[in-house]
């Protein structure tokens, strides 16, 4: 049985209210060699800060989510759930290079322009550094534990080799260490579509048309990696969308098609072009090399149908860390979701985190 909600990301994961807070964290210089004079970080939060500080867990958001994990993450995150509120005070923040009110491209800088173009590249490292100051600025020394999956499991795994001392535990699920060919080919193939886009403009469109053709074939490349062969057949098959014969035109034909566009086209609304080519260049150059300095023990998840974070990579992360002596437990997950499992799972997932937070 396939979880109808694998089809609903955008209305499962939609904040119900902004409960945002801003805090600007003063410059940064980038790992690229460029400066931001000024960078604020959106972030939320859940649960009470104990009177030792010791009870906050971080979470980051994967590639297209925000700092509300939890509504990306509601069957994780909440009184009583793995990363249980009652028990936990939880943040989770918008990563640099977003766009959901941390500073991005869409920013406008210190002149009152939009960054666009001059954005600079940025890396793991440099969202890592951003966060550790949001921390500072919450008065808080150490972590109980990171944690995210995709894009923010790369996050959670910097921050134990980043800041060693800051962190006792770290959740990766349907994550890697480092991007296989395919994996930075499938982002590549989503930034042309971008770049390509006539309204592109070099990345310096906030004044004019924004390039969403490009963002919106992006996006459903980005579907089509997230979802499972199975989750495809289950819900659309080869089903004709509203009618019993093609009409043998290049129009919406299929019903899968009709899900790829109306997603693709939902994404506009609510993402930026330039953040997704920043954010997806820079999950393609992280690459985890050195657990030596990490202090935390690790808990390594991943996914049966899970082909574009293949359970390989997760055994891959598992060696590393074992042989650098670290503390790790891995689990493969059997479920038929695709890649989006780590977002749907509140069940086997999340006993496997509750008994890992509990240790």
């Amino acid at each position: 049985m396939i979880d109808p909600a694998l089809f609903e990301e955008n209305e499962r994961t939609a904040s119900v209210a902004d409960e945002r807070q801003y805090v600007e964290v003063g410059a940064l210089d980038c790992e690229c060699g460029k400066r931001l004079e000024s960078v604020t970080v959106a972030y939320e939060t859940w649960g009470e800060l104990n009177a030792e500080k010791s009870n906050a867990i971080f979470l980051f958001h994967a590639l297209s989510g925000d700092a509300h994990a939890i509504g990306w993450w509601d069957r994780l995150v909440g009184p009583g759930k793995a990363f249980d509120t009652d028990k936990f005070f939880v943040i989770c923040s918008n990563a640099l290079g977003g766009c959901q009110g941390t500073t991005g491209p869409a920013s406008t800088g210190p002149d009152n322009y939009f960054y666009g173009s001059s954005f600079p590249m940025i890396t793991v490292g440099d969202m890592v550094e951003v966060q550790s100051r949001l921390l500072d600025h919450l008065g808080i020394r150490q972590l109980h534990a990171v944690g995210g999956g995709s894009m923010g499991g790369m996050q959670a795994l910097e921050w134990t080799v980043r800041l060693p001392n800051r962190v006792r535990h770290c959740v990766l699920t349907a994550t890697c260490g480092a991007h296989s060919a395919m994996q930075i080919g499938f982002n590549e193939a989503g930034r042309q579509a971008i770049i390509r886009d006539p309204n592109f403009s070099g990345g310096d469109y906030y004044e004019s048309k924004p390039p969403d053709q490009g963002l919106s074939v992006a996006r459903m490349l980005g579907h089509l990696s997230f979802l499972s062969q199975e989750a495809f057949e289950a819900k659309f098959g080869r089903r004709l969308q509203n009618k019993t014969t093609p009409d043998m035109n290049f129009g919406i034909e299929f019903e899968v098609e009709s899900y790829l566009n109306y997603q693709g086209d939902k994404f506009t609304k609510r993402f930026d072009a330039n953040s997704l080519l920043h954010l997806t260049r820079a999950i393609d150059y992280y690459e985890f090399q050195n657990a030596g300095r990490a202090e935390a023990d690790y808990l390594v998840i991943s996914y049966t149908s899970d082909w574009i974070y293949p359970t390989s990579q997760s055994i891959a992360l598992e060696t590393q860390l074992s042989e650098a002596g670290k503390s790790v437990t891995r689990h493969e997950i059997d479920l038929p979701y695709g890649h989006d499992a780590f977002l749907l799972d509140g069940d086997q997932q999340a006993v496997l985190i509750k008994e890992f937070l509990e240790r």
